[in-house]
């Protein structure tokens, strides 16, 4: 009997000591309390993924190979299987090692690098083209990593070359839907080969990228017989018989909605945590798109680490106030109030023999906003929390949001969620425990910055921006293609013109949280300064 342990562990990117002493007491667990023979652990294990441009660095590559030495001095009694940016000669790899009994065993260099995408691999390492096997109980087992288990082929080359099956290390980013997109690739793979798959991957936010967990393990007919918890921490036995993995629990899958609604909170709470901050503050206006960003702080972080702050101008309604106030109620969260009319008075005053003689315009209306951003980054410096920013995707790509006012602050938590996700992700949130009264879900979104305003005053109603958005912004598809799908050509010039002259603002935005398969940043990447017209 084999028995295989998946270490779906969260890792903290760039600490090396940290990781090393979590991956160490992970190791002496699977071997002392489940017995296993062999411990898997997720793609860079030692450095956390992704380091970015930490590659670069020697000094940091030098502590991470040293790192790899120590762990294998200080865990004997199982087979270790860790990754790490291997330094060889001038070279850098993405490598897999086997550390058994105070040595390094075997070694996998990574053979395909992805380099799409939120993926840079071919900007730090080095692609191989060599398979790696080794023994353990008379099994002969094989390494991967990642998107090599993608490609055709390379399955089918490690059973020929012997392998009774094939350990792979993964980091596979979150967005909607991708892990029935990973057990499928897995289980055909599997299958086509006749070969057992263990699927362990990364758990944990790191910046804008989530990673989801759900490690699994295939059998040979291409059938999933382990799945470990999504979005959690777990260390996992899977016993191996003859070469055939013997079926045990799979953890159930989120539906879409409660998978982006456990990535958001799951994302924020990382963080917050990991950048080091004491907890989370927001401005909250009554509306749905920072209803949602506070019951997902309050999820996250916990109601007693999350302060809420009222900003009322002359423009808002009663109904945003006492909304806000029944949330900030229900969750159990501390508010303040602080009415921005005098400084808002004071700034337009300071101005007024300036603007002499000039029309009213978004002017006005961004200095309020404006004066919230002010008080809202100086109680995140007063108490070291971290101003969460409240604008979604549809405002994002269409620059419907003010720099230096509602887009100030660290972090974006529902960057990537189009306006129409945002009120499913409410109601879903609605339905564990009712925080988001309802009027809040079915009155008319509005900035509130001038009388009666609404959003369809200046954008088309978002059951009609939103589909034009995700297939010219995630989809890439021209205006005509968009008009072929049943879309008014006015209103797809509108969007693509405001999408292509907001790229400025977009760059100056906090970093948020993708869940969506193309986010903007490091998903999509356009020049600010730029001759081309989508519309």
């Amino acid at each position: 009997m084999l028995k295989i342990a998946l270490a779906q562990i969260n890792l903290l990117v760039g600490g090396i000591q940290a990781n090393q002493i979590k991956i160490i007491q992970t190791a002496e667990h699977a071997r002392d309390q489940l017995e296993a023979d062999i411990v898997v652990f997720p793609e860079l294990t030692v450095t956390g993924y992704p380091p970015e441009d930490l590659l670069l660095r020697p000094d940091f590559i030098k502590q991470a190979n040293q790192s790899v030495f120590d762990i294998a001095h200080a865990v004997q009694g199982i087979d270790i299987v860790i990754g790490f940016p291997e330094q060889s000669d001038n070279s850098l790899y993405n490598t897999a090692a086997v550390l058994r009994d105070g040595e390094i065993l075997t070694q996998y260099r990574k053979n395909v690098l992805p380099n799409f995408g939120v993926f840079d691999e071919q900007r730090y390492f080095k692609p191989d083209n060599e398979i790696c096997t080794f023994s353990a109980k008379g099994q002969s087992i094989a390494l991967t990593i990642c998107e090599d288990i993608w490609q055709l082929g390379l399955v089918e080359k490690n059973k020929q070359a012997g392998a009774d099956l094939i350990l792979t290390l993964n980091a596979s980013p979150f967005h909607a839907g991708k892990i029935h997109q990973r057990e499928d690739i897995v289980c055909q793979q599997a299958k086509g080969a006749e070969i057992p798959l263990v699927y362990v991957n990364l758990i944990g936010g790191q910046d804008e990228l989530i990673f989801d967990g759900a490690s699994f393990v295939a059998n040979a007919q291409g059938k999933v017989i382990f799945r470990a918890k999504e979005f959690e921490e777990q260390v996992s036995v899977v016993e191996f018989k003859a070469g055939k993995p013997i079926k045990t629990i799979c953890s159930p899958l989120y539906n879409e909605i409660s998978s982006e609604y456990a990535a958001l909170v799951l994302g924020v709470r990382d963080y917050v945590y990991k950048t080091g901050f004491k907890g989370a503050i927001l401005g909250l206006s009554g509306g749905i798109d920072s209803a949602l960003v506070l019951a997902i702080a309050a999820d996250a972080l916990g109601a007693d680490q999350v302060e809420a702050v009222l900003m009322p101008s002359k423009y808002t309604q009663d109904m945003s106030n006492e909304d806000a106030i029944l949330q900030t109620e229900a969750l159990g969260v501390k508010y303040h109030t602080i009415a921005i009319e005098p400084a808002v008075t004071a700034f337009t005053g300071m101005l007024s023999d300036i603007f002499e003689d000039t029309q009213k315009d978004a002017t006005e209306e961004n200095i309020q906003a404006r004066c919230r951003g002010v008080l809202l980054m100086a109680m995140s410096n007063k108490f070291g929390k971290l101003l969460l920013t409240t604008g979604n995707k549809s405002e994002m790509s269409v620059g419907y949001a003010t720099l230096y006012g509602d887009m100030a602050g660290g972090f974006a938590p529902i960057k990537d969620v189009p306006k129409l996700l945002v009120y499913q992700l409410a109601e879903y949130r609605n339905t564990l425990s009712a925080v988001i009264p309802q009027r809040v879900i079915t009155r008319p979104p509005s900035a509130e910055l001038a009388p009666d305003q609404i959003d369809e005053d200046s954008l088309p109603p978002y059951s009609i921006l939103d589909p034009i958005l995700e297939m010219y912004v995630e989809q890439d598809r021209s205006a005509e293609q968009i008009q072929a799908a049943g879309y008014q050509m006015a209103d797809i010039n509108r969007a693509i013109s405001l999408v292509d002259r907001n790229e400025y603002k977009r760059r100056q935005a906090p970093p948020g949280i993708k869940i969506t398969p193309r986010a903007f940043g490091r998903d999509r990447r356009y020049p600010i300064a730029s001759g081309y017209k989508g519309a």
